[in-house]
């Protein structure tokens, strides 16, 4: 027999437990429970129970709005936003911008009224770039830059261009090929590619700025740039071979500035060699002035003892530089002739080779140094002669 049919054992469970005699609480008078109790708080403090239809007492106006200012306070609660240093708020009023905050703590009429986006203006983005690009002389150049930008104006960023990033993009193809297309191939793959990247970030600039894509292009890097890949190896020769060219001029440059500095010290010396010749012939000069001057001050107080001091000195300037003297004989006629270059010449090798002198004859070396006798009369008869 079922344990809930007539006559059975209804206090026992199907499994033989006794059933609790309280039982769970009925829900329908928890909320009633609930309701008055609101009620009492909102303003219905009667206390009377529900009216026999079965609904709840109504809520006053007072209650509503107490409920109306709880329930805004809490949404003006989400108005509150912060902004990093690195970003710009913009507050826009049913979609339609309205102001840029800045960093900071701030407050804005929350959503659905007003939304706020936050834009990065210092963050540095990038885009990469691959073009085939045609060059002054009708040569084909594949190149490869990068494009890097930051955001100038928040507000020109978000609303005043669909697709800032598809509008620098376009830019940086229209200014690569002006530049490009002016320059020729040589200088676009070697020596001019620095010039052209710095030239196509201007032109790029001065594209996207009437647009107000509130962008700032802050570099321009050609990663790399070469020609297709069927003229690869023809093109690598002749860039070694201008390369060999330009080591050649090194070279050549460096030599001629060796030449150059070398003929420059060969002038500064013999520049040098002549102001010491001129300083020197300059103070001689002065010092010839000075001793004439006081030879002349000397005469004019002793003219002959200065003329006798001159007739001397002039001799013995004169004698020094003479291999031979004369010396006349009073008692005679004779004149005595002094072999002075074969006496000095005679003693230096003396002095050089003491050991000489003893294998040469005692007669040979008295007929050598023994002076010249030249008797007056002979003189005065070659005189005559």
């Amino acid at each position: 027999m079922a344990w809930n049919e007539p006559g059975g054992n209804g206090n026992k469970d199907p499994w033989g437990h006794k059933k609790n005699e309280q039982g769970p609480p009925d829900l329908d008078e928890v909320f009633q429970k609930i309701q008055k109790k609101m009620g009492n708080i909102l303003g219905n403090g009667n206390g009377n129970e529900p009216d026999g239809n079965g609904g709840g007492g109504s809520l006053s106006w007072s209650a509503i709005g107490f409920l109306a200012v709880i329930f805004l306070l809490i949404w003006s609660l989400f108005g509150f936003y912060t902004i990093q240093p690195a970003e710009l708020g913009v507050v826009t009023q049913f979609g339609r911008y309205k102001e840029t905050t800045e960093q900071g703590l701030n407050w804005h009429i929350p959503y659905p009224i007003e939304t706020v986006q936050k834009v990065n203006v210092e963050q540095v983005q990038a885009i990469n770039h691959r073009a085939l690009m045609l060059t002054k002389d009708e040569n084909i150049v594949v190149i490869e830059l990068v494009v890097q930008y930051r955001i100038k104006n928040a507000e020109n960023y978000l609303f005043k261009v669909d697709g800032p990033q598809d509008t620098l993009r376009q830019a940086t193809e229209s200014a690569l090929r002006e530049i490009v297309g002016s320059s020729t191939m040589d200088d676009v793959l070697t020596s001019e590619r620095t010039r052209v990247a710095m030239e196509t970030k201007e032109v790029i600039q001065n594209i996207i700025d009437p647009y107000e894509v509130g962008l700032t292009v802050t570099s321009v890097n050609m990663q790399n740039a070469q020609p297709p890949a069927a003229v690869q190896a023809a093109f690598a020769d002749v860039i070694k071979a201008r390369e060999d060219e330009e080591r050649s001029k090194n070279k050549a440059n460096a030599y001629a500035n060796g030449v150059i500095e070398k003929a420059k010290g060969t002038v500064d010396r013999l520049i040098e060699e002549a102001e010491a010749y001129k300083a020197q012939v300059t103070a001689k000069s002065i010092g010839d002035t000075q001793r004439f001057l006081s030879v002349l001050t000397a005469y004019e107080k002793a003219p002959d003892i200065t003329r006798q001091r001159l007739y001397i000195e002039t001799m013995e300037s004169v004698l020094s530089k003479t291999s031979k003297i004369m010396v006349d004989i009073k008692s005679g006629n004779n004149l005595m002739v002094l072999p002075l270059d074969k006496l000095l010449g005679k003693q230096a090798s003396i002095d050089a080779n003491p050991l000489s002198n003893i294998t040469e004859g005692n007669s040979s070396s008295a007929n050598q140094n023994t002076p010249s006798i030249i008797r007056n009369d002979d003189l005065r008869s070659r005189g005559a002669r």
